[in-house]
């Protein structure tokens, strides 16, 4: 998925999304990592893990959607300004096909960022192998939060 270039509102936005992501157990749980870093690109990556899958051995759908509106959460991030927070405030997103593989990526990418509303779009990309297979598609908004000292990042 290609991302327009974007001009980060934070000099630092790489490591401000590092240290916040650190802050999130969800990724924790799910064992999951950054990958690309990039203003108005994030991806997520995580391995299969027994205790992340529905009755079928899939990662289960809750998962793939918590994963990719984190993603699609720090996407916007990136391109936010110092004193913003980031908070969701909607996500639909289409199952495709069983999240069956060694692992999962997730790509948040922002569409149209803004003052206060940003949105994104988030694809999650099933891993066995060297074969890559897209099993959800998402579309997000994000909510640019100020103002609120409980919170931040």
């Amino acid at each position: 998925m290609s991302t327009p270039p974007f001009e980060p509102r934070h000099a630092d936005f790489v490591g401000r999304v590092r240290a916040s992501f650190e802050l999130q157990g969800a990724m924790q749980t799910l064992g999951a990592r950054l990958g690309l870093l990039a203003p108005g690109a994030v991806d997520i990556e995580l391995p299969w893990a027994p205790g992340l899958t529905q009755q079928h051995g899939f990662l289960h759908a809750g998962m793939v959607a918590t994963a990719l509106d984190s993603a699609c959460g720090y996407a916007g991030f990136t391109l936010m300004a110092s004193d913003a927070a980031v908070l969701t405030i909607e996500f639909k997103i289409n199952l495709l096909a069983p999240a069956k593989g060694e692992r999962f990526r997730m790509e948040g990418r922002v569409l149209k960022p803004g003052r206060t509303i940003t949105v994104c779009e988030g694809r999650a990309f099933a891993i066995d192998g060297n074969q890559e297979k897209l099993v959800a598609t998402m579309g997000c908004t994000l909510m640019a939060i100020t103002g609120r000292d409980n919170i931040q990042g």
